[in-house]
């Protein structure tokens, strides 16, 4: 073996350790980041809990984690010797039923009243609002006497996100008296499932339009 480098040798050696070191000392190139991952969109939640931009009040979308699987809109299979067209509250279960033909109804979940404010029977929906204004009945007022600035005599509570009617009102008679207890909207989905109002029946407010938009004045209700 020749003991000897050529000039060209060397310096073909010299960068080729030096294309070594360099590869040696290069950063190596970082990990990606991975993406969360989000949570799916149920395409129908977002369907009939999406926002409402376009009412008088701008609805905000119901949150999904709020708002429990069971208590939200679905047709059901439902036996009942009600007509169709006729509102079934079953407050055992805080559902609500419009009657369909062919043993269907669309059940909705409900918030209702708390103990010793519940109003059950028969009667009907004399009439229909949307974004009523509130008066409180004098019975209220007496128990809440803050509550007196939105009384009749002063006007009621304008319509509003804030009103406890929401975005619809159905207002329920006996005969030609008002029972004063209501189907009506309400922005709080916490209390859907629960008994918490003075006694009117609430449903969050995507739900009560969709109610309202299904339901004819003077259609039967049943409150059990």
């Amino acid at each position: 073996m020749n003991r000897f480098l050529t000039r060209r040798q060397v310096l073909s050696g010299g960068l080729g350790l030096a294309g070594l070191s360099l590869a040696a000392c290069a950063p190596t190139a970082k990990a990606p980041i991975p993406t969360p991952v989000q949570p799916r969109v149920d395409p129908e939640f977002v369907l009939n809990y999406g926002s409402r931009p376009n009412e008088e009040f701008p609805l905000p979308a119901v949150d999904p984690k709020v708002l429990k699987p069971q208590y939200r809109r679905q047709r059901v299979p439902y036996q009942s010797q009600e007509k169709p067209g006729t509102v079934v509250v079953d407050t055992s279960r805080f559902y609500l039923y419009l009657v369909e033909p062919d043993g269907t109804a669309m059940r909705y979940g409900v918030g209702l009243g708390r103990q010793g404010f519940e109003w059950s029977g028969r009667a009907r929906i004399a009439w229909k609002r949307p974004w009523p204004t509130w008066t409180p009945p004098d019975e209220m007022i007496a128990r809440q006497p803050e509550l007196e600035k939105y009384s009749a005599r002063n006007g009621g509570m304008a319509p509003s996100l804030e009103n406890p009617l929401g975005a619809r009102a159905l207002y329920i008679f006996q005969g030609n008296v008002d029972t004063l207890y209501r189907l009506h909207g309400t922005n709080e989905t916490a209390s859907i499932g629960r008994a918490v109002s003075s006694g009117c029946v609430r449903l969050v407010n995507q739900d009560v339009i969709d109610l309202y938009d299904r339901v004819r004045s003077g259609a039967g209700i049943l409150v059990i």
